[in-house]
């Protein structure tokens, strides 16, 4: 028997608004470029692996939804534009009745092994129980996963594993480094450049190098 296959919501910020804790990064390289870039490779990520049928793209910016549909995403207008939160309740409630996850769109280096591991094991025992993976310092929320007929309810933000547990989820403790990668600072883009990153953001950091070289 097949193995039931997952619908992602991944919301993206305006690229205007996101990531405002990277800005200025990488030398030479526009901050949007960037923030586009990390959700670029989280999305190639996601649609690359096995375990998912659907990434629905939740976004008000137009650069980010041309290039989710071109990569094979739906794309869902944000029109709570209420937030993260509100986000993901809203790309949730279009994804029909079976497994769906919530992941931040911020995860560049993301093997879509691992995040196929990581769905797996939110199938695997404690029926009717949402499941959520942390972030590497353990405090944030990269993935929060939902059964069917459970609402996805999520609490991402500061403190969010936290909030998550309080809510009735259940960690995951998984090896999933490039998973558990989220970038908001200049020193997790140099952590998440250790375990490879996916082509976009690659290729920023190499064109930050060489400006930096320049100068």
């Amino acid at each position: 028997m097949s193995q039931p296959r997952w619908a992602v919501v991944v919301p993206v910020k305006r690229l205007s608004a996101a990531k405002s804790r990277l800005r200025g990064a990488l030398s030479g390289v526009p901050h949007e470029e960037l923030a586009l870039a990390l959700a670029a490779d989280t999305l190639r990520a996601v649609l690359a692996c096995p375990a998912v049928a659907e990434a629905l793209v939740v976004t008000d910016d137009a650069r980010v939804a041309a290039a989710a549909r071109a990569a094979g995403a739906r794309v869902l207008p944000d029109q709570p534009d209420a937030g993260l939160n509100a986000a993901f309740r809203h790309g949730a409630a279009h994804t029909g009745s079976g497994w769906v996850a919530g992941l931040t769109a911020d995860l560049p280096a993301l093997r879509p092994a691992e995040l196929a591991g990581a769905l797996l094991a939110a199938r695997t025992g404690h029926d009717g129980v949402r499941r959520f993976v942390a972030d590497a310092p353990g405090t944030g929320t990269v993935l929060l996963a939902a059964p069917p007929g459970v609402d996805l309810d999520p609490r991402f933000g500061v403190g969010s594993a936290v909030a998550h547990t309080a809510s009735g989820a259940l960690p995951l403790t998984g090896d999933w480094p490039s998973l558990r990668r989220d970038v908001d600072t200049a020193g997790d883009l140099a952590t998440a450049a250790r375990l490879g990153l996916g082509p976009r953001t690659a290729a920023l950091l190499a064109a930050g190098c060489r400006a930096r070289s320049a100068s």
